[in-house]
């Protein structure tokens, strides 16, 4: 079975540094990265992009991961995931995390798509205030419409774990993360790619409605998907993937892991977890195959 990613966070040093420069705790950026990854267990990369790069490389190949969508997870970490993307011969993909919101936007965007090879954005309405069928998205959603890219909307629960352990203020609010949204902006511009990442956070129901009525949605399966917790009647990942199946079809799932930081590298007990449950439903060889590296190749191919 080939495997594609369409969902890992990079997760470089500027991504750290970024957040902690933010936070109210005592020290230099350092003395508070040293503490949030003692008390984490997670380990902080150093300045060495090379080797950050290197060290997700291993991970494909140690799990025959063919490649990998590679998300920057703040504007700060645009350029690092720029650079070791254009080093990895095409096995590293680039996404950039923007704010619609932030004047600009649009054409910088355009940029990445033209020059650097990025393949589309990710979009964060919860945490930046807006929602996607806003006027505000729409500069942004017709660069991404014209050249057929994509954009992840990251809709329901949103926890950014580092946020908390940095102290820094919760302001998400997921009153602007509902995939209804999607809908309006789906239809109004068809050729865009817009994706609901982890089959909508908690917002199940709404994640197929938009897949119902709009074939530029698509839904990806990345994370523990926790969120299965939140759901008013007990409901299995073997179910939600039936329901998803029945709604969005096998060629608009797309399979990712939501990887993103050391000792735990590439996630191989969440492709294990998702291919169980595919098994357990019956799903074909050739549904599978679409699910787990057919269709994200296809949505990164730049046709």
């Amino acid at each position: 079975m080939q495997i594609l990613d369409f969902h890992v966070h990079f997760f470089s040093r500027p991504y750290f540094e970024a957040l902690a420069a933010q936070s109210p705790l005592p020290g230099t950026v350092a003395e508070k990265l040293a503490r949030v990854a003692e008390k984490a267990g997670l380990e902080i990369p150093g300045p060495d992009l090379a080797a950050h790069r290197a060290r997700w490389l291993a991970e494909l190949d140690k799990n025959d991961v063919e490649r990998m969508a590679c998300f920057s997870s703040a504007p700060e970490e645009t350029a690092a995931v720029a650079e070791a993307c254009a080093g990895s011969d095409g096995r590293l993909v680039p996404f950039a995390l923007v704010n619609p919101k932030v004047e600009g936007t649009a054409e910088r965007v355009a940029k990445l798509i033209e020059e650097k090879g990025f393949r589309g954005v990710l979009l964060f309405p919860a945490l930046h205030h807006y929602k996607i069928s806003e006027s505000v998205c729409e500069p942004l959603l017709k660069v991404l419409a014209e050249r057929k890219a994509v954009a992840y909307v990251h809709c329901g629960l949103l926890i950014v774990k580092l946020r908390d352990l940095l102290q820094l203020p919760r302001t998400i609010d997921i009153q602007y993360a509902n995939p209804i949204e999607l809908v309006a902006a789906a239809n109004k511009f068809p050729d865009a790619r817009l994706v609901v990442p982890h089959f909508g956070a908690g917002f199940f129901r709404e994640a197929l409605f938009a897949g119902a009525q709009c074939p530029n949605v698509y839904v990806d399966t990345s994370s523990s998907n926790s969120w299965l917790a939140t759901q008013p009647a007990p409901l299995a990942l073997k179910d939600v993937f039936a329901r998803a199946l029945g709604v969005f079809g096998p060629k608009r799932i797309l399979f990712g892991t939501d990887s993103n930081t050391f000792p735990s590298g590439w996630r191989r007990d969440r492709y294990d977890e998702q291919q169980a449950a595919l098994s357990a439903i019956g799903a074909s060889v050739e549904v599978q195959a679409a699910i787990f590296a057919e269709n994200a190749r296809r949505l990164l191919a730049r046709a």
